[in-house]
C-alpha cells in the first residue's frame, strides 16, 4: 500500500511538469533505473563458467538483471485507478519527445513491451456503439473519427442507423476509451462513393438485400498505443460478428482513402515520370478536376487512374522494401486482402482532391484466401489484385 501510494504520488507530480520537466523525469529514468551493465557482465561470466547444474539459478537471475528497475515503477502504474491509460498518454508523450531527445527511446520500447502485452487481443472486449450508448462515449466518435470527420450530430446518427454498424475495442482497465473502432456499412454491392455513403437524405438501406459489409472507416484513438497492432484482430472479429448477425453477407470490403497519393506524384525522378509519361503535378491536375466538365474529366481519368494503378504496384516503402509505400494499403494486404478496385471521385472532399485526387479503393477480404494472401504480403511482397486491376496492369 505505501509503494502504491507513493507510486500515485509521484504520477501527480508527472502531470503537474512542463515539457522540459518531463523530459527531465524521462531522463532520470532512462540513466539512473537502466540495466547494471557491471553486475550483468558478471553474471555473463558466471553463467559461461558454470556446470550445467548451476546453469538454470544463473539463467534465471540474469533474466531478472537483463530487466530495467524502471519496469518495476511502471508496473505499479498498473495498480493506479487510470493507471493504464496514464502509462498509454506517457508513450505518447515519449513518441512526441524522442524525436528530439534520442536517449529517451529506450524507454519508450519499454513501455511498448509493456502495453503490447496489457493490451494482447485475448484481453480486449468487442463492443458494439449504438446511438443509444452514453453521450460521453458519442462525443469520443466525433472527437477521435481520423478518417471522415463527423460534421454533426445529425451525421453521427446517420453513421450509427439501422443499416450502419460501429464496434469498438475496450481495455477492462480503460472501460470508457475506445481504443480502436471501425464503421460499417451494410450496402448491395461494393460502395464506390464516399459521399453517396454518408448522405444523411439517403434511403435507408434494406437488410434483407444487403449482401456486403462496407468497413468505410478505422480510427485509432490512442497515440500512445502506436505501433501495437490491434486493427488487423479488429476487423477479424467485427467479420466474425457480422456473420453471425447477417448469415446473407457474401462480401467484405472496405471504402479506403489513399493518403500519399498526390504526395508520391510530386516527389517522381526525372526517370519515373519519363515511364510513367507523367510531367504535371497533382495540385494541377487536382485544378482541372475542379473545373472540368464531365468529358474532360473522363480524359483525366485515363490519366490518373493508370497512375494510381502503378503507384499500388509499383511504389514501395523506402525503408521496408518490398512493402508497399501507401501505408492504407499495406494495413489491409498485411491482414490478407485483396486490391479489388480503384473508384474515381470516390471522395470529392477537399481532402480527398488534395491527397488522392479524388480516388478511394476497395480492399477485398474474402475468407478462405486471407491466409495465403497475407503469407505472400508479408513473405515477399506479393500484391493480391483483382481480375480487372491484373488486365489493366497488363
Amino acid at each position: 500500500m505505501a509503494a502504491r501510494n507513493r507510486t500515485a504520488q509521484l504520477g501527480r507530480c508527472y502531470l503537474e511538469l512542463n515539457e522540459t520537466g518531463r523530459v527531465t523525469f524521462f531522463t532520470l529514468l532512462c540513466q539512473k533505473y537502466d540495466i547494471q551493465e557491471q553486475q550483468l557482465s558478471e553474471l555473463m561470466q558466471a553463467w559461461q563458467a558454470a556446470d550445467s547444474d548451476s546453469r538454470p539459478a544463473l539463467t534465471r537471475k540474469l533474466r531478472h538483471q537483463l530487466e530495467p528497475p524502471r519496469m518495476v515503477l511502471l508496473r505499479q502504474f498498473n495498480e493506479l485507478p487510470e493507471g493504464v491509460k496514464f502509462l498509454v498518454d506517457m508513450r505518447a508523450e515519449l513518441l512526441k519527445l524522442s524525436r528530439q531527445h534520442p536517449h529517451l527511446k529506450p524507454l519508450k520500447e519499454d513501455l511498448k513491451r509493456l502495453l503490447t502485452s496489457w493490451f494482447d487481443v485475448g484481453l480486449l472486449q468487442l463492443e458494439e456503439i449504438t446511438w443509444h450508448s452514453g453521450a460521453d462515449l458519442l462525443e469520443k466518435l466525433i472527437e477521435y473519427e481520423a478518417v471522415h470527420e463527423i460534421q454533426s450530430w445529425n451525421d453521427l446518427k446517420n453513421r450509427l442507423d439501422s443499416d450502419r454498424r460501429c464496434f469498438a475495442f475496450f481495455h477492462p482497465n480503460m472501460p470508457n476509451e475506445p481504443l480502436i473502432f471501425v464503421e460499417v456499412a451494410l450496402v448491395e454491392g461494393l460502395a464506390g462513393n464516399v459521399q453517396t455513403l454518408l448522405d444523411e437524405d439517403a434511403p435507408l438501406a434494406d437488410l434483407n438485400q444487403a449482401d456486403s459489409a462496407i468497413f468505410y472507416s478505422i480510427s485509432n484513438t490512442q497515440k500512445g498505443l502506436r505501433g501495437i497492432s490491434l486493427g488487423n484482430f479488429l476487423i477479424k472479429r467485427v467479420v466474425n460478428q457480422l456473420q453471425h448477425d447477417f448469415p446473407q453477407l457474401k462480401q467484405f470490403a472496405t471504402l479506403s482513402p489513399v493518403p500519399d497519393f498526390t504526395q508520391w506524384l510530386d516527389n517522381l525522378s526525372e526517370e519515373e515520370q519519363q515511364t510513367l509519361a507523367f510531367s504535371s503535378n497533382s495540385e494541377e491536375l487536382r485544378k482541372q478536376l475542379v473545373q472540368a466538365d464531365q468529358t474532360e474529366r473522363e480524359a483525366l481519368r485515363e490519366q490518373i487512374e493508370p497512375l494510381a494503378l502503378a503507384y499500388f504496384t509499383e511504389a514501395k516503402h523506402p525503408r521496408y522494401a518490398p512493402f508497399v509505400r501507401d501505408p492504407v494499403a499495406h494495413f489491409h494486404l498485411t491482414n490478407g486482402a485483396q486490391l479489388a478496385r480503384i473508384n474515381w471521385m470516390a471522395d470529392q472532399s477537399e481532402k480527398g482532391l488534395q491527397q488522392s485526387l479524388g480516388l478511394m479503393v476497395n480492399y477485398l477480404y474474402e475468407l478462405p484466401h486471407i491466409e495465403s494472401r497475407s503469407q505472400g504480403y508479408t513473405g515477399n511482397g506479393d500484391i493480391a489484385l483483382s481480375a480487372a486491376l491484373s488486365k489493366q496492369k497488363k
